[in-house]
């Protein structure tokens, strides 16, 4: 019989690892769409999922990383989007060609989050808090991005100006995706109206930053 490799024994751990993850978040998920996320404990968590309370706050140490699993994703959105821009297109163009792609594939990060989900969010107090938090986020990575760009200074005015539009036009077009949602549109027409609003949106800013951190 042969034996495990450790590299094997690690790989089946990891895998473990991220079914229990799962398993954890998506309990949880039901359980603030079905109660409400103040109402849900985390011992009702754990009791539905069959682990421990301290396996539950180990893979998630706050009550709010359970409910708002792509945190570090969508903190560093807009600055990934920027790093990898192509030669010749500036900071604007490759935030508003992800964009673009981030609708048509209608991503989560983007807000496409289903009906219930965004109504689990905008009844919560504590994850409309945490939600504009992670917009706060994502604007400083992307300024910290476009100083980068730029070799600017991430204080630098013109850095902090720019982050600052190019991020209020993500937050208005979420928030867009989000209102729609719990109107009960279909997503695919969600984007299509998204689309639209998004050429609006960006339009605005040609002037200002047609040319900025170009590559």
């Amino acid at each position: 019989m042969a034996l495990q490799t450790p590299a094997a024994t690690t790989g089946l751990r990891e895998t473990k690892k991220q079914e229990t993850r799962q398993l954890i978040s998506d309990h949880a998920t039901r359980l603030f769409i079905a109660q409400g996320f103040e109402q849900t404990t985390i011992a009702e968590i754990a009791a539905a999922a069959r682990v421990a309370k301290k396996t539950v706050t180990n893979y998630f140490p706050r009550k709010e990383d359970l409910a708002l699993d792509h945190q570090e994703q969508f903190a560093a959105s807009l600055a990934v989007a920027v790093s990898a821009r192509r030669p010749g297109e500036s900071a604007l163009a490759a935030l508003r060609r992800a964009f673009a792609d981030a609708v048509a594939a209608q991503d989560p990060v983007a807000g496409f989050s289903g009906r219930q989900f965004a109504r689990m969010i905008a009844d919560s107090p504590t994850l409309n808090v945490c939600l504009r938090g992670l917009h706060d986020q994502r604007e400083n990575h992307l300024a910290r991005a476009l100083a980068e760009a730029t070799g600017a200074q991430p204080d630098d005015i013109t850095v902090q100006t720019a982050a600052g539009l190019l991020s209020a036009v993500h937050r208005v077009l979420f928030q867009r995706i989000q209102t729609l949602t719990l109107a009960g549109h279909p997503n695919d027409q969600i984007a299509h109206a998204i689309a639209a609003d998004a050429t609006q949106a960006f339009d605005l800013l040609e002037p200002a930053l047609s040319g900025y951190a170009t590559a």
